[in-house]
């Protein structure tokens, strides 16, 4: 399997990221929070942003293996064996990007570089990683190996 690098992760987050203040803005403007100068986002609303914006990633990730950044980049989450991820794994890898996130990324970022499989802290806890899709088996191999 190929491991996916800073480089395209980034590029990957980056897509993902225009199309999520899209819906920010999107909440601002039904919750009264947009100006004619952009928009701020404070209480309720911004909670309500916060959680779009993990659910966006754990419920992509879980159902389809990949965000729409990550589709356009080629990419997959998957566990080791080269299945598709759990729904608490999901999750983990998610909240995770709290702390990942850290300086711009800075903390992922070094977590990536040091590792051999490329994972940043998400992926450690959640038992993920991030490859090139075309590396990955069949859906039917995955299946046959939950049955054995």
């Amino acid at each position: 399997m190929e491991y996916v690098g800073v480089g395209r992760r980034a590029v990957a987050f980056i897509l993902d990221v225009v199309l999520l203040f899209v819906l920010a803005y999107a909440i601002a403007l039904l919750t009264g929070g947009a100006t004619r100068t952009g928009f701020e986002l404070s209480g309720i609303p911004f909670l309500l942003t916060v959680f779009v914006w993990i659910a966006y990633f754990a419920v992509l990730e879980k159902t389809a293996g990949a965000t729409l950044g990550k589709m356009a980049m080629g990419l997959r989450v998957i566990r080791p064996d080269g299945c598709s991820i759990s729904w608490s794994s999901s999750i983990i890898r998610n909240l995770l990007r709290i702390v990942d996130g850290l300086f711009f990324y800075l903390v992922g970022a070094i977590l990536v570089w040091q590792s051999p499989t490329r994972q940043r802290l998400g992926d450690r806890a959640g038992g993920t990683m991030v490859v090139r899709a075309h590396d990955l088996p069949s859906p039917e191999a995955c299946h046959a190996n939950a049955h054995t």
